[in-house]
């Protein structure tokens, strides 16, 4: 029998797809770009008890985060009410099968379900959320490894695919297959053959069924997790895993070290309005626009501007009769760029740090 729900938190990150914005020292989980509160705050109210549905009871978060977030990290959960966590403080990042592991080694009960959630992708729907997560927990319980498959409305690019096979449980499936980024001709394929889902990267399965399947397909990253672990340190809420043993634990994500290849894995599609928030382009999608499609923060002016989104961290933006922009100002950087091609900001990013 299951336990509890125990959220896992993935605060990794490098901060560049966001850059001048979002950097390695602060990425986006840790910045207010979508509310008031930060991505990772708003992540964390997901299974707190002022959101979660009455028919779902959730236990103390588990956090996996960059060590030098720690301060920030724990002042951000503070300020939400949230006291009471487990911090694991990677040294440095190993992709997030190893970061899974660690979680799923300090869970309280291995018969626990972890709800595993990147912290930087928004919910818009969190009954819908609630509600894919209940009808998950019977098969959870049976040791299923269960992911959660984004209904999708367009032929996007830029996400993983999910293939779907026969019903296993109500409107849950099993997984064919996990489908790498599309080009434009196979996305558009997929999505009229239908059975599809957009890979999320939020999973829901039993803590010791992921340590089984992590014993069946990667052992040798199990064993240098638990090694980490067990010459770690702790203080307070924060758990430091030991440097040269984590070092030596493969790198790997969990769709390629266990998803891909365990038996029992189930998708529950689901239309949460949900976004990675993965580009200046994702972020103008999702944000509130004026009646002539500008998304703006900060002390901005527009005339005759069309579909444009602005955010400025001080000095104001004067947008005069120009469509379909970018402009984002922040820690002195200035970036201008058109809207469709904010995936090069990755360009400019490597171009700094190569000068």
């Amino acid at each position: 029998m299951t336990a509890s729900v125990v959220p896992v938190i993935l605060s990794g990150g490098s901060g560049t797809r966001l850059w001048p914005v979002s950097r390695p020292e602060r990425p986006k989980q840790l910045l207010a770009l979508t509310a008031a509160e930060t991505m990772l705050q708003l992540t964390a109210r997901r299974t707190d008890s002022t959101t979660t549905a009455s028919y779902l009871s959730f236990g103390t978060p588990i956090l996996v985060a960059n060590a030098n977030h720690a301060d920030l990290i724990e002042e951000q959960l503070a300020e939400i009410g949230i006291t009471e966590s487990h911090i694991l403080l990677e040294p440095f990042g190993r992709n997030t099968a190893p970061a899974i592991a660690l979680a799923a080694l300090v869970a309280k009960d291995p018969a626990d379900a972890l709800l595993v959630m990147p912290s930087d992708h928004v919910i818009a729907d969190l009954p819908a959320f609630h509600a894919a997560i209940a009808q998950a927990l019977p098969l959870v319980a049976e040791g299923w490894l269960v992911t959660f498959g984004i209904t999708p409305d367009a032929p996007e690019t830029g996400y993983g695919y999910i293939q779907m096979g026969d019903a296993v449980q109500g409107t849950v499936n099993s997984v064919t297959r996990f489908v790498e980024k599309p080009d434009a001709v196979r996305a558009a394929e997929m999505l009229a053959e239908g059975g599809y889902a957009w890979n999320a990267g939020i999973f829901l399965f039993r803590a010791d069924a992921y340590l089984a399947a992590l014993e069946t397909f990667q052992p040798s990253m199990l064993l240098h997790a638990k090694a980490s672990l067990d010459k770690g340190r702790k203080d307070g809420q924060r758990l430091y895993p030991d440097a040269d043993a984590f070092e030596a634990c493969p790198s790997d994500s969990i769709d390629y070290a266990v998803m891909e290849r365990a038996e029992k894995v189930a998708c529950v599609p689901v239309d949460m309005g949900w976004s990675d928030v993965g580009s200046w382009d994702s972020l103008h999608t999702i944000s509130d626009k004026d009646e002539s499609g500008n998304a703006v923060r900060g002390d901005v002016l527009t005339i005759d501007a069309a579909r444009c989104l602005v955010h400025s961290d001080g000095p104001r933006v004067a947008m005069v009769g120009v469509e379909d922009l970018i402009v984002v100002v922040a820690q002195g950087d200035i970036m201008i760029l058109r809207r469709g091609q904010s995936q090069n900001v990755k360009k400019v990013t490597e171009a700094l740090k190569n000068r």
